[in-house]
């Protein structure tokens, strides 16, 4: 993927004021200049790391911890693609908007009746999907690509805070008992078609320890694709689950097979994202919320038992003061390195007390996308293909945009 593939346009998933609403709608990030136009240099001898990581133009710089909020320039939401709202059967609408693939326009929809559509934010256009055999009260997508048929794939549909699963009879525990919270969509090329299927139940759903305190959860802290559909190692795509308390585990896309890989969990929480240029998986650390990156091909190899290390990790934005971070954040890959980091806020407005009757202070909700490229750098002297020198990654910020909402509505919750 050269420069030329990097993405334009950024997907938004937007909170309506109706409830079980929302909105598809794009950014332009050329118009909103999230990015400087003068392409990043990899840093070499002659490049000192301080001229590496300054913006390339005089815009909002956005590692200013004392930058104020006027000086944070906002953007301001575009119209609709596609309005989304969930079935009226229940008394409790909800609607769940989940993205195919990164990289991808489209996004599938499903509702708390288990109905499901595929939209495409690029065509406009809109696709019928299978029911869910049953509805997901927390889910996550996971796309692999060539899973089915040639030129098909496979959307996996999990529950990201699944319930325990038993066997059919007293203490019987069938490991190849499909999982109502496991599911896939395959699309069938020769049909031109989804199908639907349901998974085997993983080994966490069936460990009575995992369960003992009726009132938790094992909850699924990463996911990411390996080996086949993510990276280039050779053989079948593996859907690779962190579980907490459980550890990791690797689903294999052909034969639908649940391996352990290890009792330790990967050090991203989320959704991890593999960069093909830079041949790593890219997502936020867990223990800092920072966009990290980290080489999770010996995974692959069936007796590996060693946790992933962080090969580098980055922090492209310091609030301003009296600024919370509300929700974890969300990267989503542009192609060639090139990344958009959205980080979700909270902040009180005293101004609005003194219109208020109580006398209390209103609240604001912000929404900061910054864009930033990593780029391989040589430290020592030598080329940047590792030749007589040592390579390691950089970050080169550029520049940062903020949404603006009060309450719920028209909040952004979901950026791909």
């Amino acid at each position: 993927m050269g420069l030329s593939s990097r993405r334009r346009f950024l997907n938004l998933i937007v909170n309506n004021h109706i409830q079980g609403a929302r909105s598809l709608r794009q950014i332009d990030l050329t118009r909103h200049k999230l990015f400087n136009t003068t392409p990043p240099l990899p840093q070499n001898q002659n490049t000192s790391e301080s001229d590496a990581l300054q913006p390339q133009e005089t815009t909002l710089w956005a590692g200013n911890p004392k930058i104020k909020n006027k000086n944070l320039r906002t953007i301001r939401l575009p119209d609709p693609i596609f309005d989304f709202r969930s079935s009226p059967t229940d008394f409790l609408w909800y609607i769940d908007c989940l993205p195919l693939s990164n990289g991808s326009s489209k996004i599938l929809c499903a509702d708390q009746s288990g109905r499901t559509a595929l939209f495409d934010a690029d065509t406009r256009m809109a696709e019928a999907m299978p029911f869910l055999h049953r509805h997901k009260f927390s889910p996550l997508s996971i796309f692999v690509p060539g899973a089915g048929d040639v030129n098909g794939g496979s959307l996996y549909i999990m529950d990201s805070r699944p319930d325990r699963e038993l066997g059919l009879g007293l203490g019987h525990d069938d490991a190849t008992q499909p999982s109502y919270q496991f599911e896939s969509f395959v699309y069938r090329s020769h049909a031109m078609s989804w199908q639907h299927e349901r998974l085997p139940r993983p080994p966490f759903v069936r460990d009575p320890k995992l369960y003992e305190n009726s009132s938790t959860r094992s909850v699924i802290t990463s996911h990411a694709v390996i080996a086949g559909g993510g990276g280039a190692a050779a053989g079948a795509a593996q859907v690779c689950l962190s579980v907490d308390r459980a550890g990791t585990y690797c689903l294999d896309t052909a034969t639908h097979a649940w391996t352990q890989v290890g009792e330790w969990t990967l050090p991203f929480i989320g959704k991890v994202q593999y960069v093909p240029e830079l041949k790593l998986w890219f997502g936020v650390c867990g223990k800092d919320m920072r966009l990290g990156a980290a080489d999770l091909s010996a995974m692959a190899v069936v007796g590996s038992s060693q946790p992933p290390k962080l090969v580098g990790a980055w922090k492209e934005f310091e609030a301003p003061e009296g600024w919370t971070e509300v929700r974890r954040p969300q990267i989503v890959s542009l192609g060639s390195g090139r990344f958009c980091v959205a980080r979700f806020f909270r902040a009180l407005d005293y101004l609005m007390a003194l219109f208020d009757r109580y006398g209390e202070p209103g609240e604001e909700y912000y929404t900061v996308l910054t864009g930033t490229d990593v780029v391989p750098c040589v430290t020592n002297s030598g080329s940047v293909s590792g030749s007589n020198g040592e390579v390691e990654l950089r970050m080169i910020r550029h520049n940062s945009r903020c949404h603006v909402s009060y309450g719920s509505d028209f909040n952004i919750e979901t950026v791909f």
